[in-house]
């Protein structure tokens, strides 16, 4: 009897240790596949894409402006936005085909179109690292919220 109550204990430990890591591993891919990566931000028209020293009231947006998400040293375009009328532009990507650690360390937001499109005084074009400012949980779904970690001019 004793034998027996061994080998069932070692038959649970055994399947415990088998189930646990593949349940683990299902979770991580519905954690993805329930997932989304937004990059979002406001594009302002002056020589730094940000809010100038008069205040977002004084600084006025960049509408209708074209953003490129660049990645690698070659600069692939990985996804395109267009800023609304207010500024805003809004990409989303897949969390199953980027990592955070690549997006951050590899990429950076373009804008295309040049400064003088919404300032005639203005030449050049911006560009901006990415910064992760955290997770948003909506029902199941994951959003990793990433910003521009500020513009710099480009001539």
């Amino acid at each position: 009897m004793a034998s027996k109550t061994i080998l069932l204990v070692c038959l649970l430990v055994a399947t415990v240790a088998i189930v646990v890591p593949i349940a683990e591993a299902q979770l991580g891919l519905i954690s993805g596949l329930l997932g989304l990566i937004r990059i979002q931000g406001t594009l302002f028209c002056s020589p730094t894409g940000n809010v100038g020293t008069g205040g977002a009231s004084a600084t006025p947006v960049f509408a209708n402006a074209t953003l490129q998400l660049l990645c690698g040293t070659v600069g692939n375009v990985i996804s395109t936005a267009t800023t609304n009328s207010q500024g805003i532009f809004s990409i989303l990507l897949d969390p199953l085909q980027f990592l955070l650690s690549s997006l951050l360390s590899d990429c950076k937001l373009m804008v295309r179109t040049p400064l003088s499109a919404c300032n005639s005084s203005l030449t050049g074009l911006l560009a901006s690292p990415l910064q992760f400012i955290g997770n948003t949980i909506s029902g199941l779904l994951n959003i990793i919220n990433i910003i521009p970690g500020g513009f710099n001019l480009i001539n």
